[in-house]
């Protein structure tokens, strides 16, 4: 070959694409990748309705990180905003457990919330927005609840349009949480703000004093938090898990994720019945520990009777008013000296502490990315959220091409 007459800056270019899968190369930390000049987003316009709209990319500021979206789950409460706009938001673009590769970034940011390195090309995971607020930091625990922060994808619409993960791209403002996942899968890292509801919730019960290794623990509610909550209790070495659930189909999926027994509550006709089938799944024995997943108040007014004296329990099933629950104050809780703690969402260290849940769970063979049962493109985003009412799957996911 006359190397004379070889445009060598081409060679490079073909190999490294031949390196990388047939991608440009990474860029330097110090480089921006080429954007696009708009984004599409799916806004949701009316209730149940989602309309894909275009907007022009801002321009990134010194402190601001572009983003360039590969995914984002569907949660329970985008299902709430799209069936009944609790939160008054429409027009809205949702998607709070999206993730994505940094493609721009402002020379003042230098690390994520953890102090990890941040560069371009990195795939980034946002948590809340916690406005200043200093009694909320990366290693206190629980010292304050974190119901006043703000969350991607739960963002009022403004002139900057790209504020949820329902989106091509999202714009990081200066300030905000991010943590670099470069390490983790694309469905490990959609499954990051759900998993860290859960370890948030299983922390919570931990300050009980009851849920330990030995623990005969159930977990009512079978859908993806029930799923997770039995997954990371089986990670800590939880053995004993019963769930509970309607479904048939989601209690097989339940002992993939590490429960020893199962009860159908429709084959149970009223209350005793099903919390003595709870008791015969631990051989005679009521919980030490219950986790009420479900989000339905006559769930919550049953799973006393699953508890033994002296036991745990802890509610994570109400994200928001589900309604009241009728229990028996002296039956349920007094006399039985029942623990009983609640969780809502989760805190900075939550999220780093949920990297590590997700790495171990892989280690042990729990099939976590089974739990994507279904995917679709941003412009099918109307058709994902009917499945997802429709309780075809277990997690919902959108993918972009």
């Amino acid at each position: 070959m006359d190397m004379n007459n070889v445009n060598i800056e081409e060679i490079v270019k073909q190999v490294l694409a031949g390196m990388t899968g047939d991608k440009a190369a990474a860029p330097q930390a110090s480089g921006n990748t080429a954007v696009p000049k708009t984004a599409r987003v799916a806004m949701l316009t009316a209730l149940e309705h989602y309309d894909i709209k275009e907007y022009p990319i801002p321009e990134v500021g010194d402190g601001d990180i572009l983003v360039k979206v590969e995914g984002c789950g569907v949660c329970g409460t985008d299902a709430h905003e799209f069936k009944r706009d609790p939160f008054s938001l429409i027009p809205v673009v949702l998607g709070h457990e999206g993730t994505g590769e940094i493609v721009k970034m402002g020379k003042d940011v230098k690390a994520d919330s953890a102090g990890k390195p941040l560069k371009v090309g990195d795939k980034v995971v946002s948590c809340m927005i916690f406005k200043d607020n200093p009694d909320i930091t990366m290693f206190d625990l629980n010292k304050q609840n974190v119901g006043g922060a703000d969350v991607y994808g739960l963002l009022p619409d403004d002139d900057i349009h790209l504020n949820g993960w329902f989106s091509d791209y999202i714009l990081i403002r200066k300030g905000s949480t991010i943590f670099n996942v470069s390490d983790l899968d694309l469905y490990s890292r959609i499954l990051i703000e759900p998993c860290a509801v859960l370890i948030h919730a299983v922390e919570r019960a931990k300050t009980t004093g009851i849920l330990r290794f030995n623990s005969r623990v159930a977990v009512q509610g079978c859908g993806p938090i029930g799923l997770i909550c039995i997954a990371v209790l089986r990670t800590m070495g939880i053995e004993n898990i019963t769930a509970v659930d309607g479904e048939q189909k989601r209690l097989d999926f339940a002992r993939m994720m590490g429960a020893t027994q199962t009860v159908n509550f429709k084959e149970h006709k009223g209350i005793e019945a099903l919390a003595g089938a709870v008791e015969a799944s631990f051989g005679g024995h009521l919980a030490d520990f219950a986790f009420q997943c479900t989000g339905s108040p006559v769930a919550h007014a049953n799973i006393y009777k699953f508890i033994r004296n002296g036991g745990g329990l802890c509610e994570l099933g109400f994200f928001i008013n589900g309604g009241d629950a009728t229990i028996n104050p002296h039956f349920d809780i007094c006399s039985k000296e029942i623990t009983t703690v609640g969780s809502w969402v989760y805190t900075l260290r939550d999220y780093a502490t949920t990297f590590d849940f997700l790495k171990r769970a892989k280690g042990i063979g729990l099939p976590m990315d089974k739990l994507i049962t279904h995917t679709f493109p941003l412009d099918q985003i109307n058709e994902a959220h009917k499945t997802n009412l429709a309780m075809e799957g277990l997690k919902i996911a959108i993918i972009n091409q």
